[in-house]
């Protein structure tokens, strides 16, 4: 078995039997698992419940993997693009084709074109901009 996966199967089955980090580092550097100097941060488990991100990404109280966030608060951007996007009201358009390019520039995206015949909203496939045309005849 490759030392790697042997030291990634010890980790786990440390961290499931007791929680405390504390405890696992120190079990593990008086195994020979870790070596005093390879592990600096380790000290003690965060406090706070473990936050979602937009991804869905969440862990189990139990996962080895929170030892990433250790003594550190886990950093998620609450400000998701669907959501802001879904805040800005629809564009009124009297052409009935229209194009999006997202600003132009080397912030955008490439120009696309649409149509905007049938009635209700249409959104730009990149960027999420909402487009509909106006009631003017």
């Amino acid at each position: 078995m490759d030392d790697g996966i042997q030291i990634e199967t010890d980790l786990k089955s440390e961290w499931k039997t007791n929680m405390s980090v504390k405890y696992l580092y120190s079990n593990s550097v008086f195994k020979g698992i870790l070596k005093p100097s390879s592990v600096w941060s380790i000290r003690s488990m965060s406090s706070g419940e473990d936050i979602k991100t937009h991804t869905g990404q969440k862990f189990e109280a139990n996962d080895y993997r929170l030892v990433r966030f250790v003594d550190k608060k886990k950093l998620v951007n609450t400000n998701i693009a669907m959501d802001l996007i879904s805040k800005v009201p629809p564009k009124d358009c009297e052409e009935r084709v229209v194009w999006c390019d997202g600003g132009g520039g080397p912030r955008g995206h490439p120009k696309v074109y649409i149509n905007l015949d049938k009635p209700g909203n249409h959104t730009c496939g990149y960027c999420g901009l909402r487009f509909k045309k106006s009631d003017c005849h």
